[in-house]
């Protein structure tokens, strides 16, 4: 477990999320944002990379975009939108955490509905059980705030602290404020101007 006594309001948090991408094209990539931010809403820098669409490298090119990034001693947490990039390209966030050695949580406004993706998984991939296992391995939370309520899953910290970090970078809204960045700079990128809700 982390030393989460070391996360104060002024830590970094890097919150990530993809852009706009083409479906069905599975020699396509995706860009992928990381938004730098200082609790609570501070941006302070920005990183770009890609991942293939409905791949299998998003957790590797997370911890290597973090890792070769000149945040990477800054970073105290990651946040990602929901468990995967580009489609079905699958994060395996403790791996990730343990790579990284920071706390990792997923934010999405909806309960993921394990039915639906198994039976998308299962029809799409040949290494669907895999993919499945690692969407599956972590408990989603709800979480209640002032609006609707968000789900969360974590890995490197307790279900209190990774409710703490949503609610410290959570300025309007349900959606913290690395994510919501993200998701705002990636699609502004392809784009040309940000559409739609992180």
């Amino acid at each position: 477990m982390h030393e989460w006594v070391q996360l104060k309001d002024q830590a970094r948090i890097c919150g990530i999320d993809d852009s706009p991408f083409e479906f069905g094209n599975r020699n396509a990539k995706a860009d992928v944002i990381g938004a730098i931010v200082r609790i609570p809403s501070y941006l302070e820098g920005v990183l770009r990379f890609e991942v293939a669409v409905d791949g299998d490298d998003a957790t590797s090119a997370i911890a290597r975009a973090l890792s070769n990034s000149r945040f990477l001693d800054q970073i105290k947490a990651v946040m990602i939108d929901g468990v995967s990039l580009a489609g079905f390209n699958i994060i395996d966030i403790a791996r990730l955490s343990g790579e990284l050695d920071v706390p990792v949580i997923t934010v999405t406004r909806d309960r993921p509905d394990m039915d639906s993706i198994r039976a998308a998984l299962s029809k799409y991939f040949e290494d669907w059980g895999e993919r499945f296992a690692t969407v599956s391995s972590l408990p989603v939370i709800e979480m209640r705030t002032d609006h609707n309520p968000v789900f969360i899953s974590f890995a490197g910290s307790t279900e209190e602290e990774a409710m703490e970090l949503v609610r410290k970078t959570t300025v309007r809204g349900v959606i913290p404020e690395p994510i919501r960045m993200a998701h705002i700079i990636a699609s502004g990128i392809v784009k040309g101007e940000s559409r739609g809700k992180a």
